[in-house]
């Protein structure tokens, strides 16, 4: 195979793009999208005096959403939220439903897919500065979603909510936007070559 058949284009494309295109795989994307979301949303870590887990969910909703782009992120999250709240038990630690605290959270990624997503498609994957930033600004977006929900639906203060809902969770934040500022860009460079 050429190198400029599996080579990125500057812009516009994502790493599900260099996949050859046909509804068959944005359908197995979507759908893979979701469940990889619900799998790594049973892992699953309590945290003291909080509702809300630590857990790989967040950190799957990102990748899903670097790697498949604005479109397909937002579908696959889309699909992930409702499967949930209609009973499939792939939420945090094999909960289902909308009545739970934390549903803002997964409200929160299905936006921030999209919006990581439409990042990725400008290129904000494929270096470690831009994937850094592109990580964090979606996990701010899945917080500005969840943190109000917490309050609301737990009649929590802001402080509270932000004590027991954000504050805990920014360190295993800025380690998975680590994790993240390693994998993107790695995987943009071996299909490079």
């Amino acid at each position: 195979m050429s190198t400029a058949a599996v080579a990125p284009a500057s812009t516009g494309q994502v790493l599900a793009d260099l996949i050859p295109a046909s509804r068959v795989r944005d359908v197995a994307l979507v759908a893979g999208g979701a469940a990889l979301t619900g799998l790594a949303a049973q892992i699953a870590v309590p945290v003291p005096g909080s509702p809300v887990p630590v857990t790989g969910q967040t950190f799957a909703a990102l990748l899903v959403g670097a790697g498949l782009g604005a479109g397909r992120g937002f579908l696959a999250l889309a699909l992930y939220a409702l499967a949930g709240v209609v009973g499939v038990p792939w939420f945090a630690s094999g909960t289902s439903g909308a009545g739970a605290v934390s549903f803002g959270y997964v409200l929160g990624m299905v936006l921030a897919s999209a919006a990581v997503g439409a990042l990725a498609g400008r290129g904000a994957d494929r270096s470690v500065l831009r994937t850094a930033v592109t990580m964090l600004l979606g996990e701010a977006i899945v917080y500005a979603v969840g943190v109000p929900y917490l309050a609301l639906s737990a009649g929590l203060s802001a402080s509270a909510a932000i004590a027991a809902g954000l504050t805990p969770f920014l360190l295993g934040d800025a380690l998975k936007a680590a994790l993240a500022m390693g994998l993107l860009p790695s995987a943009w460079k071996l299909l490079r070559k």
